[in-house]
């Protein structure tokens, strides 16, 4: 789990947990669990990003407990409290795990992707607990096994386009997951919420700028401790998460793809401070912007 996840901060005593970002970090990791082995992350957590769970094979649970069985697949919410506690009759697994903006395909980050991709809609689920727990039909269920063993095939090769054939791969499973969430999510997909819109509108016009809180709340006309509730409640995260979140994103394309001085990056990103700029960097992706780009490679530009 430590390859492919990296604790952001805790929140009530929870962990939090952030899809890794590197350079050569892949776009979806799959992790698979049988033979005995446990489930490695045995404590309640929180995710920051989408997560598949798909069950190959169960034992029979404790009375009074629905059970689980071969072909469930949970939906795991991106912001919500996981007990992986009602998992523990499984006895062979695979956990799916991704950037949604490398699935949006959105180079403008992650909330574009959650919201206006069909396929991540899914993942917004209300579920209390945040598991939304479906069972994929029998006919379903080869076609499954054989995406998750050629996703694990491809990030195991890394041949030449394996990141684009195990997007390939998941995005299989995406469509069936939106399919048989249909009609879960349809009342949220009907909501629509253009508050929360018009305040992402707001951070990607203007995430360039040196902005604060209030200046956000005054774009769409909500004071900061409201908006602060508002984005918290739906998301998981705070308006400066997703503005610091967008930034980063923007930091990472500009090291990867020019030779800007990374003073000039650090102002195009909203963080006019080179020193700032750098710790928050640093913070969110575990290396210093040189270090990003020397890892990146000349060939990235």
């Amino acid at each position: 789990m430590r390859d492919i996840t990296t604790t952001v901060r805790w929140s009530g005593g929870v962990p939090v947990y952030r899809y890794r970002t590197a350079p050569d970090a892949t776009p979806v990791s799959l992790l698979r669990l049988d033979e005995g082995r446990h489930i490695e992350q045995s404590h309640r957590h929180i995710h920051e990003f989408p997560v598949l769970f798909y069950v190959a094979e169960a034992l029979p649970g404790p009375a009074g407990r629905a059970p689980l069985a071969a072909g469930d697949v949970f939906v795991i919410a991106a912001g919500e409290v996981i007990d992986p506690a009602v998992l523990e009759t499984v006895v062979s697994c695979f956990g799916v795990f991704f950037d949604p903006s490398a699935v949006g395909g959105d180079e403008h980050g992650p909330w574009s992707s959650w919201r206006a991709h069909p396929l991540l809609f899914p993942f917004l689920h209300g579920t209390p607990g945040g598991l939304l727990r479906l069972a994929i039909p029998p006919q379903r269920r080869p076609v499954w096994l054989s995406a998750l063993a050629s996703i694990e095939a491809e990030l195991a090769g890394r041949q030449d386009g394996y990141r684009q054939a195990a997007l390939a791969h998941l995005t299989v499973l995406l469509v069936d997951i939106a399919r048989l969430a249909a009609d879960v999510v349809g009342d949220l997909r009907r909501g629509n919420e253009p508050l929360l819109a018009a305040v992402f509108e707001v951070i990607e016009r203007r995430f360039a700028e040196p902005i604060s809180l209030r200046d956000i709340g005054a774009d769409v006309g909500l004071s900061p401790g409201h908006l602060t509730t508002l984005v918290r409640r739906r998301t998981g995260r705070t308006v400066l998460d997703w503005l610091t979140e967008r930034r980063m994103s923007a930091a990472r394309r500009l090291l990867t793809e020019t030779s800007l001085p990374i003073n000039e990056i650090a102002r195009r990103v909203g963080l006019p401070d080179p020193a700032y700029f750098a710790r928050v960097f640093r913070r969110y992706n575990e290396l210093t912007p040189r270090a990003w780009r020397a890892a990146a490679g000349p060939d990235a530009r």
